[in-house]
C-alpha cells in the first residue's frame, strides 16, 4: 500500500473504497478571533493524491508531508495533518489559523 493510501486511511473508517475524502475543518483565525469552516476534498488513486480542493478552489500545487499535505491559496499557507486531523495556516506572518478537521460522511 502506498504512502498516500496509508495516510488517507488514517483519516477514518468512513472511507470504504479509496478514491476521495472530504474534511470539514473549523479553523480559528487570530488576531481576528473569527472561526471559519473550511472544506477540504482530497482525491487519490492507488498510486498518488491526484487532486486537492479547499473550499472548492484547486491550488496551483501541493506537497505531501509525512502524515499530511501542504499547499497555499492566495496568501494563506496551509498545512493539514491527516493523522492528527489538524489544520494550521499562516498569512505571511499577519495572521494564523488553527483548527480541527472531521471526516464528512459520504
Amino acid at each position: 500500500m502506498g504512502w498516500a493510501a496509508l495516510c488517507l486511511a488514517a483519516v477514518g473508517p468512513a472511507i470504504a473504497a479509496p478514491s476521495s475524502v472530504v474534511l470539514s475543518c473549523a479553523v480559528a483565525y487570530l488576531p481576528q478571533r473569527s472561526t471559519w469552516v473550511r472544506e477540504v476534498r482530497i482525491d487519490w488513486d492507488k498510486k498518488a493524491v491526484r487532486r486537492l480542493r479547499i473550499d472548492g478552489v484547486e491550488p496551483y500545487g501541493f506537497s505531501l508531508l509525512p502524515g499530511g499535505v501542504m499547499t497555499a491559496i492566495d496568501n494563506e499557507r496551509i498545512q493539514i495533518d491527516l493523522v492528527a486531523r489538524q489544520w494550521q495556516s499562516d498569512f505571511r506572518g499577519q495572521a494564523t489559523g488553527q483548527g480541527r478537521c472531521e471526516t464528512v460522511p459520504g
